[in-house]
């Protein structure tokens, strides 16, 4: 089997200006970079607004596990085999991040014959969107020190500096950093560190801003840090550090246009992380595929508990949008191993233990319903999976009253999709959407946080010391009460304990710290001990990846 490398590059891409135009977009709104990838400007939306607006598609996935889900890779199978069956559907993904790329496991476009192309590219630098929320996220921090550094007029608590630096890169060793060290000259020191540029409050503006004046407005009201003595926020605002931000983000917030395999069109358009951020792909680019399709398919980040959640929750809150269907992917190694098969015996068959794994599987179900949408459970068939297994996931799945259809993307592209498209299409006819939000705005925050770790985690309750309680408080009695939560979780379990694999019960959820993202509009809940600067594993992806005799990028994934 060729490599998804060999794949992308063995393909004969359309002319991305052919793409746009068949899609419907007027040439004045493509600016390409290159012959495959675009930007198309904001000014189509308007066009946009009166026409009829096509049905929405979430693609979730079970708990993730080192067998691998390939949420992705349905996602992107899925519009094809949509289009095949005469329809015209639209991608919507998230961009790859670099500390991922080079870290735990290599690219994130897709794989084997249901990928996003041009993958190297998608993979790598792309547009530069990801590097342009970087650059805006340091400007911030550099005029903070600079402020500091000539005269504090705005009488900031260095102790209390709540905006950190960022780094499309995983790199535990900036996670804590003292800055200012050298003398006068070299600025005041103080303790600080770095986030992945994924995890900024940057970035999580870009996905949720839905024009450019908005976009300056969600810059201007981010927090970074509060008064001495009385404790005021401090903004970005009061740095007059917005307007400078939006220039650099200015091209950034125009959606990418790609491609798939089949010439699927494809936006590919901001990329938060899941168990940190809230995982979606950018409100802007789903909206105008929304507009130009008759059902658009996007992803949310890592397992429904997460990206999912956050989906409804934030993404689908904060820009009136509303889901029509979830396909929800499992894999029968993912769910052996939620049934408690080491990594070394995955293919082995074992019914048994899948059927304890499928745990895992019946409480996403359950979870997803909670939200009103008809959901599907897509079953990512991977070379060697015994048929018995087929056949105990589908019977599983028929008792939990939710319909399968195996996926065979990876292997047939479109084709290998059929079953599943025609499944999803016969489900949404069937039972249209009932959406509603998991908790109401009225809520406290606490509340809201609990309803989450209760109702989707099934955790027992919520473990708050005094310390974020108090916060939790004090945030309220600043008027951000109404605000949804974000929930920082380990994205290898419902618990916030990531060696809990299955549907653990019996638990608790340790809040560790909330932190305020006002310009965003919500608030994050830290649970446990993730971080949100990710570290490099023993044998990173990076050491696969190399350039070739010929100039050709070589051990992508």
């Amino acid at each position: 089997m060729l490599s998804d490398i060999e794949i992308a590059r063995s393909a004969a891409l359309r002319q991305i200006v052919d793409v746009a135009r068949d899609l419907g977009i007027p040439g004045e709104y493509v600016a390409a970079f290159g012959q495959h990838k675009a930007k198309i400007g904001l000014g189509l939306l308007e066009r946009l607004a009166q026409r009829p607006q096509g049905r929405l598609v979430l693609v979730t996935g079970i708990t993730p596990t080192p067998a691998g889900e390939g949420k992705s890779t349905v996602t992107v199978g899925l519009g094809d085999g949509l289009r095949r069956l005469g329809r015209q559907a639209v991608i919507c993904l998230r961009e790859p991040s670099l500390g991922p790329c080079f870290g735990i496991k290599g690219g994130a476009a897709g794989g084997g014959f249901s990928q996003v192309v041009p993958m190297e590219e998608i993979n790598l630098h792309f547009t530069g969107d990801i590097h342009a929320v970087g650059t805006a996220h340091n400007l911030l921090a550099a005029m903070l020190d600079n402020h500091l550094q000539q005269g504090n007029a705005l009488n900031i608590d260095v102790r209390r500096i709540a905006w950190r630096r960022a780094l499309d890169m995983n790199d535990r060793a900036l996670r804590h950093v003292t800055l200012g060290l050298g003398g006068p000259a070299h600025g005041v020191p103080r303790e600080s560190g770095f986030d992945i540029t994924v995890a900024s409050e940057v970035m999580a503006v870009l996905c949720l801003a839905q024009s450019l004046g908005e976009l300056r407005e969600r810059l201007g009201n981010m927090v970074v840090g509060e008064t001495l003595g009385a404790r005021e926020l401090v903004r970005a605002g009061d740095l007059h550090a917005q307007g400078a931000m939006t220039v650099l983000l200015r091209e950034a917030l125009a959606p990418n246009l790609v491609q798939t395999l089949e010439g699927t069109p494809a936006f590919v358009h901001g990329g938060p992380f899941a168990n940190i951020a809230h995982g979606c792909n950018s409100v802007l680019a789903t909206r105008m595929a929304l507009g130009l399709g008759d059902i658009v398919v996007t992803e949310a980040g890592f397992g429904a508990d997460l990206g999912a959640e956050k989906f409804f929750d934030i993404k689908c809150r904060k820009s009136g949008l509303r889901p029509d269907g979830v396909v929800l992917v499992a894999t029968t190694r993912a769910l052996k191993m939620h049934g408690g098969v080491p990594a070394d015996a995955l293919r082995q068959e074992n019914v048994e233990a899948l059927e304890r794994g499928c745990a895992n599987l019946r409480q996403h179900l359950d979870n997803l319903r909670l939200f009103g949408v008809p959901v599907v459970v897509a079953l990512n068939r991977f070379t060697g999976d015994a048929p018995a297994e087929i056949e105990a996931v589908r019977a599983h799945c028929a008792d939990g009253g939710a319909p399968m259809a195996v996926s065979e993307g990876w292997g047939k592209g479109g084709e290998g999709m059929l079953d599943l498209s025609r499944l999803l299409l016969e489900t949404m006819d069937s039972h249209p959407a009932d959406f509603k939000l998991l908790y109401d705005d009225r809520l406290s925050l606490l509340e809201k946080i609990t309803a989450v770790a209760t109702r989707i985690y099934r955790a027992d309750g919520v473990e708050a010391v005094p310390a974020v309680r108090r916060e939790l408080a004090r945030l309220e009695d600043l008027g951000f009460g109404d605000l949804p939560v974000c929930m920082a979780k380990t994205q290898n379990s419902f618990s916030a304990d990531p060696l809990l694999k299955g549907a653990p019960r019996g638990f608790t959820v340790p809040l560790r710290e909330v932190r305020l993202a006002a310009g965003a509009g919500f608030v994050v809940a830290i649970t446990g001990e993730i971080m949100t600067m990710p570290g490099l594993p023993r044998h990173p992806a990076a050491e696969q990846i190399d350039i070739d005799e010929h100039g050709q990028v070589v051990g992508l994934f």
